[in-house]
């Protein structure tokens, strides 16, 4: 079977990465893969750094589709994978998570008729305002099969109308990376300039358009955290666009650590080493999970509602108010411990690649 892998934004890199290794590990090239980069990220430490890191071949193309809004981002990634997959045709497409590239590719291909396949798959927070809820709705509803981290998804598939024998529940590949890197993670090189103490400093990271796109709102949650941290460090890496926001809001606060986009294997190492996470973000909150590290989620749902449920997760909503009292309880050791979460083991890849040799009978 000939596979076409899609990998366009940071997160698709870390899901990625344990399929091709789990392909390579075959004793016999029962399935062979072409990896396309649409370039949809093309910051060097969102893209390049993240294929040396994680030990990712370089692309076999790269597409270049960065930029741009998102109708124009989508439609140049449709425009330039059609040409690429008619010249390189496959039997199947892989799409990971609900980036842009993923429906875009997803669309491309069922209208070639080649079959999609969705690593991620069925994965809700039923906000039809995000965008990568949109790009999840679109791919499954085109994808012939899908591979699920949680029970969860696997109902929100079956409540579409998803047949049974099409879903497969293989685990969380992010956490294939995350445990096949841990012994590898690397201190920044700011960690000693700034005098950095493991469990004694946070985690910041912000990027959803509600939560920064406006200085005045990005502002007040600064504010919130930046006030009830007992004056400990906060180490925020920053897209620039976020960074012109918060240069606008006026924001001075001497513990509020801007410093740059990392690669993998730096970040991790702060968010393993943090005495807790604040984020919008929902991967991240996959992983501080199995690390067992305290995370505010600054957002009124998720996706990964096991995070909450089952790990180390809250879900504190936008309204700056709520960050004053999730701290006083983090500060009073109150916070949830979190437990295992099934087939988050590291070995997800290998059961999707065992998936992907039976349909390729």
């Amino acid at each position: 079977m000939k596979i076409t892998l899609i990998a366009g934004a940071r997160p698709n890199f870390m899901k990625i990465a344990p399929i091709i290794h789990a392909i390579n590990a075959l004793p016999e090239q029962t399935l062979s893969y072409r990896l396309v980069h649409t370039g949809q990220h093309f910051d060097e430490k969102m893209s390049h750094t993240f294929f040396r890191q994680l030990n990712i071949p370089e692309p076999d193309v790269n597409l270049n589709c960065g930029g741009g809004t998102q109708a124009e981002q989508t439609a140049a990634i449709m425009i330039a994978f059609e040409k690429e997959l008619i010249a390189n045709p496959a039997d199947l497409v892989l799409v990971v998570g609900d980036v842009t590239s993923t429906m875009a590719c997803s669309i491309v291909s069922k209208k070639l008729q080649v079959k999609v396949a969705h690593v991620e798959a069925g994965i809700r927070s039923f906000d039809m305002s995000m965008p990568e809820e949109i790009n999840r709705l679109v791919t499954d509803a085109l994808a012939d099969y899908f591979f699920t981290t949680t029970v969860w998804a696997g109902e929100n598939l079956k409540k579409a109308g998803v047949a049974d024998e099409k879903i497969f529940f293989t685990g969380n590949v992010m956490i294939d990376t995350l445990n096949a890197n841990r012994a590898k993670f690397t201190k920044p090189d700011f960690w000693d300039e700034l005098q950095l103490v493991p469990k004694k400093y946070f985690v910041l990271t912000l990027h959803r358009p509600a939560n920064v796109d406006t200085a005045d709102g990005l502002k007040s949650l600064i504010d919130a955290i930046t006030s009830n941290v007992n004056s400990w460090p906060i180490l925020f890496p920053i897209h620039p666009r976020t960074a012109k926001v918060l240069r606008e809001s006026g924001i001075v606060a001497p513990h509020l650590h801007i410093i740059d986009p990392l690669g993998y294997l730096e970040f991790n190492y702060l968010v393993e080493n943090a005495y807790a996470v604040i984020t919008d973000s929902g991967g991240i909150t996959e992983e501080t999970t199995v690390m067992g590290i305290p995370c505010m989620t600054l957002r009124n749902n998720t996706e990964r509602p096991e995070t909450i449920a089952l790990g180390t997760n809250e879900l504190l909503g936008t309204n700056p108010e709520a960050i004053k009292p999730a701290l006083q309880k983090l500060f009073s050791g109150q916070w949830k411990k979190g437990s295992a979460i099934e087939k988050w083991d590291g070995h997800a890849a290998q059961r999707i690649v065992a998936h992907l040799i039976e349909l390729a009978k």
